[in-house]
């Protein structure tokens, strides 16, 4: 199951940023976006360096070891439409669904931009 979100910039860059750095967090979801896609070939594998390298370049965050070669999807699903998918590692209850949203709305509120978020 996937979170789809489309976001309605500008700033959009920055939302996706902020998006990928609450998944850091998130032990229940991996990520795929616009950027990423953009910078690392799709791959049914990457590897810890790899995600690791990603987030230090791209996010200017370090992340947690564990979360090192889980983070980044490996569904090689393209966003479409969208700007960013959150991939639940298993069907999320309606409180982590609401505790997502609640974290968008929190990292995106300061950058002005408006969301539009999909579970499907």
């Amino acid at each position: 199951m996937k979170s789809y979100i489309e976001i309605y910039g500008p700033p959009v860059l920055k939302a996706i940023k902020a998006l990928e750095k609450i998944a850091i967090d998130m032990p229940e979801v991996c990520i795929w976006d616009t950027v990423i896609e953009s910078t690392i070939p799709a791959s049914d594998y990457y590897d810890a360096a790899t995600e690791e390298a990603y987030f230090v370049a791209n996010v200017m965050v370090e992340i947690p070891k564990e979360r090192c070669g889980k983070i980044i999807s490996k569904s090689g699903e393209k966003v479409g439409e969208y700007d960013f998918y959150f991939e639940w590692f298993k069907n999320p209850k309606k409180g982590e669904l609401n505790k997502l949203i609640e974290k968008v709305d929190t990292a995106l509120e300061p950058l002005g931009c408006k969301y539009r978020i999909i579970t499907k």
